[in-house]
């Protein structure tokens, strides 16, 4: 009996040092596990679930959302990562963790290519300190490729307009060509029904018996020729051998 409430005795000791444990506690270790970089990408997650721990403890804790954000970063989530540092922003009153916490968003901005967002979140990195000369390179890279970008896209507007254009004008030739072709297959098949009558017309008798006249004359002189050179043609032949 008394074992058993001496094991009793334990277990609540146990519980009242976990429930002791405060959301600071547990940044501490997330910290630790993220400085250990023999662990890598596997210490991370374990960071992940000691910071999530502490938001339990405190959802307000901006600094618990900021290292929350850095860890998922090293898993590959920018996306996560980002959301946390909108929440960390939010809730952050320390200069320092601003800027720290807006120097990491412009970095996710910029490598996405949202150039006027990470322009915007590197402003405010430097509102909040001046002094940080990464963030000012950051910043000044950033508004020169937003410039580039802006360039680009008013390049590739006015060549869709030229084309677009273009692609208008080569429909109406089309259909210019379209109509005129519907006009001339018209007319020609009005042109046969407008001949029609005069071909129907019969030819007099009198100059039909003429041209048959004529052509067997015309006849008669070629079987004459014909038959003159089939006698001379011999004699050709003869001449032309060596």
């Amino acid at each position: 009996m008394k074992r058993l409430i001496t094991l009793l005795f334990m277990f609540c000791v146990c519980l009242v040092s976990v429930d002791a444990q405060t959301a600071r506690d547990y940044v501490r270790r997330g910290n630790r596990l993220m400085t250990d970089t023999v662990g890598g990408k596997e210490l991370s997650e374990k960071a992940i679930v000691q910071y999530k721990k502490a938001l339990e403890k405190d959802s307000t804790m901006a600094i618990a959302r900021y290292n929350l954000g850095n860890a998922l970063i090293r898993q590959s989530k920018a996306q996560d990562a980002l959301s946390e540092y909108r929440v960390a922003a939010k809730y952050s009153t320390d200069k320092q963790q601003l800027s720290d916490i807006y120097h990491n968003m412009g970095v996710l901005a910029q490598a996405s290519k949202q150039y006027e967002q990470a322009v915007a979140c590197y402003k405010e990195s430097l509102r909040n300190d001046p002094s940080n000369n990464e963030t000012r390179y950051n910043y000044v890279l950033a508004k020169w490729q937003l410039k580039k970008q802006q360039e680009e896209n008013k390049n590739n507007e006015d060549n869709n307009d030229k084309q677009d254009k273009q692609d208008k004008q080569d429909k109406q030739q089309q259909q210019q060509q379209q109509q005129q072709s519907q006009q001339d297959e018209q007319q020609q098949q009005e042109q046969p029904q407008q001949q029609q009558p005069q071909d129907k017309q019969e030819m007099p008798k009198e100059t039909a018996e003429r041209l048959l006249q004529a052509a067997m004359r015309n006849e008669k002189e070629t079987q004459e020729k014909m038959q003159k050179m089939q006698k001379e043609a011999p004699r050709r032949r003869l001449q032309k051998q060596w």
